[in-house]
């Protein structure tokens, strides 16, 4: 794949989420949103998934743009693209920033035995997670939950739980100040998203375009039209 002419933006959602999540961005510039492939195997490692979402990135530079999980495969693509640089939205920039509710659940072995359908039975409590605050987050993040493949949230779950995130490269991180599922508690945010929860792409996707073209450098307008995401 030849290298882009413009700044790029390679959008990769949320576990189980997908191009619906960045509807709402108006990004300057050209965007594509990488979409999530069936594992290969139970037992397919990060750096080999990785691999194979990576073979539809550019070798220039470009923006990985990853929103939670998808923060976490954008650092492992980085590992594979060194000309790209990672912007973390509602993410992890390592290991050592997991929620200590999830490393219980990790060392008692719990994510083996509670169902990857949880949300689907808690829709409340999804609601309370990701902050979805107005009628039509709910309505969204209610979809994205039932649509999510439960083979894929078991596996997905499971890498993010055992990350060896050693050696990552650096990140900007855009995080919100009241997420719940992932807090950034000590973990340095160059972007604060005040009152932000965890589905602030959805909900504050206006701050976040305006982050993420600064970003960029972008020279348009303010009055330009958004690109379209393909």
């Amino acid at each position: 794949m030849s290298a882009p002419s413009g700044p790029v933006f390679y959008l990769i959602p949320g576990l189980g989420a997908d191009e619906r999540v960045f509807r709402l961005l108006e990004l300057h510039a050209e965007a594509r949103v990488l979409k999530w492939l069936p594992p290969q195997a139970a037992a397919e490692s990060l750096p080999q998934y990785a691999a194979r979402l990576a073979a539809g990135v550019g070798i220039g530079p470009c923006w990985l743009v990853g929103v939670s999980f998808g923060g976490i495969l954008a650092l492992e693509i980085a590992r594979l693209r060194p000309q790209a640089r990672v912007v973390l939205i509602s993410s992890l920039g390592s290991a050592r920033e997991l929620p200590a509710a999830l490393q219980w659940v990790r060392r008692l072995g719990l994510h083996h035995l509670l169902p990857p359908q949880l949300l689907q039975l808690l829709p409340r409590l999804a609601q309370w997670l990701f902050s979805a605050r107005s009628g039509a987050e709910y309505s969204l993040l209610r979809q994205i939950i039932r649509d999510t493949d439960p083979v894929f949230a078991r596996w997905a779950i499971a890498r993010l739980l055992h990350w060896d995130s050693s050696g990552v490269p650096a990140a900007i991180r855009i995080h919100g100040t009241r997420d719940r599922l992932l807090p950034a508690r000590r973990a340095a945010v160059d972007y604060p998203i005040a009152g932000g929860g965890h589905f602030m792409i959805v909900s504050h996707a206006s701050q976040i375009s305006h982050i993420l073209n600064q970003l960029a450098g972008n020279t348009l307008a303010p009055s330009a039209a958004p690109q379209p995401l393909v």
